[in-house]
């Protein structure tokens, strides 16, 4: 090996030499800055962020300046990339728009670490941002809920600029839930929606409710339509008795933590009155035996 390094011409040795240097210095530079920099952030999303993005950074300069050392006859730059990606295009054009995926993501962030997604088909909580694809713990499927099946899910960045990508967290850090129930109509409806209304004043579930500080955040973030935040309930007619609608805010992870929580507290406190029963389907016969004359 070392036979054939001096055997090489001066100037191939000289653009290898400084190829390593290159690389050895920036690499160098990164691993100080993580180390004394980036791992004193007290935040470990923004520490997370931080680290993948100097990575990043590093990768590209250091593949800009060694283009610049073999390709020194090439005199715009701009010029050399341009040849290149016609000549890549078709064959790369995957591994392309991967990586412009994860430079969007970095710079726009639709999703950040630890935010609850949907992109296409796939549901799960954001768990890794790599250069060329990120990385969902996955929800639902035959769960049929919103707990996590224990797979992870690759998804490459490209798919950002394809599909459509539903945040959870963006907006602000709660998402309305509803429980849909139906009582019969010789039920007392103004008594169960006076029941329904005080388990929502429960503490435990009042503690969902958005502060204003987090409300004040969001607005700097988005135009958000101005609404009740406060819980509901709705009540409408149907076919076999009066329907009630509990609407109420939660956490995205708590979701089904929450709708368990309260039915239990509904079921329990229905039992306790004797003028409200859940419906379900019946069948009802008269008979009339009056003769017609």
């Amino acid at each position: 090996m070392d036979i054939i390094f001096f055997n090489l011409d001066t100037d191939l040795k000289l653009k290898l030499a400084q190829s390593v240097l290159v690389v050895a210095v920036f690499y160098l530079l990164k691993l100080i800055t993580i180390k004394y920099f980036i791992k004193n952030l007290s935040n470990s999303k923004s520490r997370y962020r931080w680290q993948k993005a100097i990575s990043i950074i590093t990768n590209i300069l250091v593949f800009i300046i060694i283009l610049r050392l073999w390709f020194e006859g090439v005199d715009s730059l701009a010029t050399y990339f341009g040849f290149l990606t016609a000549g890549l295009a078709i064959a790369l054009k995957d591994l392309i728009a991967n990586f412009a995926g994860s430079l969007f993501i970095v710079s726009r962030h639709p999703f950040d670490i630890g935010d609850r997604i949907q992109i296409g088909e796939h549901r799960g909580d954001v768990i890794d941002i790599r250069l060329f694809q990120f990385t969902l713990l996955e929800i639902g499927e035959w769960t049929n809920s919103d707990n996590t099946t224990g797979r992870v899910i690759h998804i490459p960045c490209g798919k950002v600029f394809t599909e459509s990508q539903i945040n959870y967290n963006q907006a602000f850090s709660h998402i309305w839930n509803e429980l849909t129930m139906t009582i019969t109509f010789e039920s007392d409806w103004k008594a169960a929606k006076l029941i329904l209304n005080e388990i929502l004043q429960k503490p435990k579930f009042k503690e969902n409710s958005l502060t204003p500080d987090q409300l004040r955040e969001s607005s700097l973030k988005f135009m958000l339509p101005i609404e009740s935040f406060d819980s509901k309930v709705l009540t409408y007619v149907v076919e076999n008795g009066i329907r009630l609608i509990v609407r109420y805010l939660c956490e995205p992870k708590k979701r089904r933590r929450t709708e368990v929580e309260l039915w239990e507290e509904i079921i329990t406190a229905f039992q306790k009155a004797e003028n409200v029963k859940f419906a379900y389907p019946t069948q009802r016969f008269y008979s009339d035996t009056k003769v017609l004359q």
